[in-house]
């Protein structure tokens, strides 16, 4: 924490921006506390706002992008030779891509509030051969809200931020959790209703 304390207010919207694409490509950065962190200096008066959030913005959907270029350009192959050891076949892809293309758009908008989950969706998607275009959609929108939720939790907490971000990240996380059990629950019951 006091690495990335230093980053931010040593480099400002350039530690931002890198912190955040670092992050979300998979290097252990505590993103929702950088954010929050970004919030409380903008509250501050340290960091100007518009630019804290372009900064942020922009890192997240450059780590996003670069992830999805890895699971395009590597993710594709590394499945295909190596897949059949942990028995995922090629027309698993396929259903994989097909899910994506349905429902997928949810997991890449709000997989970023998940630690964890947010560094494979793109990842998966890219892999899977989700087209750019529906990836960007959803992907770049996910960006935009999380960096903004946090940010703004940081800059509403002020003073509190630090002690405040954990439990709003379990808010979150519970919120997130119900979510997509009722998605899955709703996707279930579509499949079953189609067999039927």
């Amino acid at each position: 924490m006091e690495l990335v304390q230093y980053w931010v207010q040593h480099y400002g919207y350039a530690g931002i921006f890198s912190l955040m694409a670092l992050g979300i490509v998979g290097l252990p950065v505590p993103d929702e506390t950088l954010l929050a962190l970004a919030g409380y200096l903008v509250y501050r008066g340290d960091l100007c706002a518009i630019p804290t959030a372009l900064a942020a913005i922009l890192g997240a959907t450059c780590g996003i992008t670069v992830s999805y270029v890895l699971g395009l350009t590597t993710g594709y192959y590394v499945l295909d030779r190596f897949g059949k050891f942990v028995h995922i076949t090629p027309q698993k892809l396929d259903h994989v891509h097909l899910w994506l293309r349905r429902f997928g758009g949810l997991m890449l908008t709000f997989g970023y509030y998940f630690p964890g989950l947010r560094h494979l969706t793109a990842y998966v998607a890219g892999a899977s051969r989700l087209e750019y275009l529906v990836f960007a959609a959803f992907a770049y929108s996910g960006a935009l809200l999380w960096t903004l939720t946090f940010i703004a939790f940081g800059y509403y907490l002020g003073e509190r931020w630090h002690d405040g971000i954990s439990r709003i990240q379990s808010v979150v996380l519970i919120c997130c959790l119900i979510a997509l059990t009722v998605m899955f629950v709703w996707i279930r019951t579509q499949h079953r209703n189609r067999k039927k």
